[in-house]
């Protein structure tokens, strides 16, 4: 579990820094609350959309794991090529939609300088949809056959590619114009187009074989819709929720904007950890399914749950010891330090139960479940966290803390909610 789980857990942490090496970079310009808040709001936006893409491919998983535990190479090659084909048809529906929000944030309130700058930051980050979700693709196919590092490899130095792109971009250096936040964009836009192209070499590297004499096939592009269509909005759910409470908080102030937003960064970097012990947890029993291996399947799901438990707990811990360090690493305004130290012990309650609903999500996802998480979800999610934290911050007048109160007692639901099926459905497993 450790051998896939640690550069997966990498590649997560990779993968949030990029939007991290973002917020710290513009959190540098003059008015730095309305361009956090902006960029925040853009990547709810484009995140809202795109989130939906990345998950229809989390079907990958299952399909391409349980081939390889079979020894069936064809069979992964063509879910593969059912992937790619998939991407492509629902691009242009995705960009679509992200390119609308803009009436979306008048009537959420936003601040008129605020959503300026997010639309013309949404407007440059759209074109980074294709690269992302080919990148989706490869990286579900290789870590499917359980070729994972590429995977940490790509996104670390993707990292590097976005900060220099960031330094040349945000400010202006080498010549080039200061473009401020739509600069950011700019970078993020060339670190996914180098990590498409990353993963495309490491699977053609790992297989030669992979696209030669396979077509995409209707039944298997169907099959992988259907597997992927509940985990798209098991995913849309969780983020959607939480981009909805920022377009709640950004029609609070600039300082509850970027408080929150600080401590969903924060809170995102430790969730990283857990999303890469899901993706192992997916894949392990996935192939030990595919080669009929069912105890060896619990068994599988069952390490990932405890590693997940010892990870949440010491990041709870960090978020109370040091939250005022982690407040200053983003800016020095100290009524927004404030406010995001309130916020990350929030935070600090809900660790263990949202790492431990991302990876029973993953250990079920790996026995073909994808509809129970979406269930659990949207219930616990859309029908008591957020309404709760609307009614806390908006009619019991607790501002930003009350959203977060809301959706820290929808996480500790879906959290125990989706570890108690994981117990029941990996016995079933276990014993059939």
């Amino acid at each position: 579990m450790l051998h896939i789980a640690i550069p997966l857990a990498m590649a997560e942490l990779g993968w949030v820094a990029m939007g991290v090496i973002d917020i710290l970079v513009v959190g540098r310009l003059p008015d730095s609350a309305a361009a956090i808040g902006a960029a925040s709001i853009g990547n709810a936006v484009f995140f809202s959309f795109a989130i939906f893409g990345i998950g229809l491919m989390a079907g990958l998983d299952t399909l391409v794991s349980h081939a390889f535990g079979a020894g069936d190479w064809p069979d992964a090659r063509r879910s593969l090529a059912a992937g790619m084909a998939l991407a492509v048809a629902v691009t242009p529906v995705l960009a679509l939609g992200i390119l609308s929000a803009g009436p979306l944030l008048v009537v959420l309130g936003v601040a008129p300088e605020v959503r300026r700058q997010a639309l013309g930051y949404i407007g440059v980050l759209v074109w980074s949809l294709p690269p992302l979700l080919f990148y989706t693709v490869f990286r579900r196919y290789l870590q499917g056959i359980h070729f994972v590092r590429p995977v940490t490899f790509a996104l670390v130095t993707a990292n590097l590619v976005n900060l220099l792109g960031n330094w040349l971009f945000v400010f202006g250096h080498w010549g080039l114009p200061a473009m401020g936040l739509r600069g950011s964009a700019l970078s993020t836009l060339v670190a996914r187009l180098y990590l498409a192209g990353c993963l495309l070499v490491a699977l053609l590297w790992r297989d030669p074989e992979a696209f030669r004499g396979v077509r995409p096939e209707l039944a298997r592009v169907r099959k992988l819709f259907d597997l992927g269509l509940p985990a798209a909005m098991t995913i849309g759910f969780e983020v959607g929720v939480f981009n909805a409470a920022t377009a709640l908080a950004g029609t609070l102030d600039a300082v509850s904007l970027a408080a929150h937003t600080i401590a969903l960064s924060a809170a995102s970097v430790t969730y990283m950890v857990p999303l890469g012990i899901s993706s192992a947890a997916a894949v392990s029993v996935g192939r030990a399914m595919g080669a009929r291996d069912r105890p060896g399947a619990a068994r599988a799901g069952w390490i990932a749950i405890g590693l997940t438990a010892a990870y949440e707990l010491a990041s709870s811990v960090c978020f109370l010891l040091l939250p005022r360090r982690i407040g200053h690493a983003f800016t020095q305004d100290e009524k927004v330090i404030s406010l995001a130290v309130t916020l990350l012990a929030v935070a600090a309650v809900f660790q263990l139960c949202d790492g431990l609903q991302t990876v029973a999500t993953g250990a079920l996802r790996g026995l073909g479940n994808t509809r129970t998480p979406m269930i659990w979800n949207l219930v616990g999610y859309w029908a008591i966290g957020l309404p709760l934290g609307y009614w806390l911050c908006f009619v019991r007048h607790w501002g930003a803390v009350g959203l977060w109160d809301g959706l820290c007692v929808g996480l500790v639901l879906i959290g125990l909610g989706l570890t108690l099926r994981w117990r029941s459905d990996s016995r079933v497993s276990a014993h059939t």
